[in-house]
């Protein structure tokens, strides 16, 4: 068991893609210029009062206003990690630095793998290159709907993803064809996930549903995950986040398909865990504005999560704290659709925790993860902690 820290259980809740501006190799990725809060909140007046009492706008100006007295601990985290992917980004939090980027396809796979998995599935494939997945079906889908032939498509992420008709692939089959594709992209085609995107509706009104599965890669060391569970503590991991470490190192996993019901299993956590960590994942950010170049939507999405802060908050007990982070950025005012290379904001709270603590630029993601770290008694083989400065 480990030891005792000054924190019960640590909630830390990963914004999708909520980046805080451009990273100083931001220009090598494309990326120069990117900023998704700066761009998000100055698309109208954006009311966030919970996430400025903690103190987001204190980490760099923005276009609200920073608070003289913030009531949490605020700084920004950059990427050490090549690439700009949700694995890599949540990998770096749980202490894995990532020296060479997953493999992406922008103008879609090559021969090699797409031809590779007609065989294996015994008929052709339609798409094959990068696309939206809401687009891709309403493109596509009623050709698959007459032919039998599943859509694959990829994105800026590195994703191999098989989208098909519930009543045309039954689930069974599409989860198989993807656990066939996650067996054949090996070696230099080892892409993050491959991911099963089931279908619904008629021609015109497809929409996807909640029984999307996805299938990781193991990460190749332990990561936190692995080393609070093993410590004997409780890892509740909401969302993606299982699918994220290849279901590796949880005690408990609560899905969720969206950002309100990945607050509600967060509450539901905070109601039922012990000693440990509670991960989660808020993905709209990313899934529906940031990759739809959706300012508005995504200026809502904030404004909603900040709305029902004050309820994680209330949930928790008075030797609890709060992070919240991102994994990258996607901002919904840049010219493409990718992931965008930026710094990453780190808040966090709690009643026996110091407010208004400048934590400045850390070099990693990692410092979030070995900070958890060292409040149980553990070590991760990446990463500074700031335990000690908001204790």
């Amino acid at each position: 068991m480990s030891s005792k820290g000054p924190f019960n259980r640590i909630v830390l809740v990963v914004l999708d893609s909520v980046g805080i501006g451009e990273m100083p190799d931001a220009a090598d990725y494309g990326d120069r210029g990117a900023d998704t809060l700066g761009h998000a909140l100055g698309s109208r007046e954006v009311r966030i009062p919970n996430l400025q009492r903690m103190g987001l706008a204190n980490i760099r100006r923005l276009p609200v206003h920073p608070v003289e007295r913030p009531d949490g601990i605020f700084g920004k985290a950059a990427t050490l990690s090549r690439g700009k992917d949700t694995t890599t980004g949540h990998w770096e939090m749980g202490g894995i630095i990532t020296a060479n980027p997953f493999p992406t396809y922008p103008h879609g796979f090559p021969p090699r793998v797409i031809e590779t998995f007609e065989r294996a599935i015994g008929r052709g494939v339609l798409g094959n290159k990068a696309a939206s997945g809401t687009e891709i079906i309403k493109e596509l889908g009623e050709e698959h709907v007459r032919t039998g032939k599943p859509i694959v498509y990829t994105s800026a992420d590195s994703v191999f993803q098989i989208a098909a008709h519930e009543e045309v692939v039954p689930l069974e089959e599409l989860y198989r064809w993807s656990e066939i594709a996650r067996a054949q992209l090996t070696g230099e085609d080892e892409v993050g996930r491959v991911i099963a995107r089931p279908f619904v509706g008629e021609n015109g009104n497809f929409s996807r549903t909640e029984a999307r599965q996805d299938y990781a890669i193991d990460p190749p060391e332990d990561t936190l995950l692995d080393r609070v569970k093993t410590a004997g503590l409780a890892v509740a991991a909401v969302g993606k986040i299982g699918s994220i470490f290849c279901h590796r190192g949880t005690t408990e996993e609560l899905k969720a398909g969206n950002n309100n019901a990945s607050i509600d299993q967060t509450l539901h956590a905070l109601g039922t865990t012990g000693r440990g960590l509670i991960f989660t994942n808020l993905v709209d950010f990313d899934m529906l504005y940031g990759h739809r170049n959706d300012v508005e939507g995504y200026a809502r999405s904030l404004e909603e999560f900040d709305l029902r802060m004050p309820e994680i908050q209330q949930a928790m007990r008075d030797d609890d704290l709060l992070m919240i982070s991102a994994d990258h950025g996607c901002d919904p005012g840049d010219v493409s659709t990718d992931h965008t290379r930026e710094y990453v904001p780190v808040l966090a709270w709690g009643r026996r925790a110091q407010a208004g603590v400048d934590l400045g630029i850390r070099s990693s993601l990692a410092d979030i993860g070995q900070t958890v770290a060292e409040n149980f008694g553990l070590t991760l083989q990446a990463g500074r902690s700031f335990l000690r400065e908001i204790m």
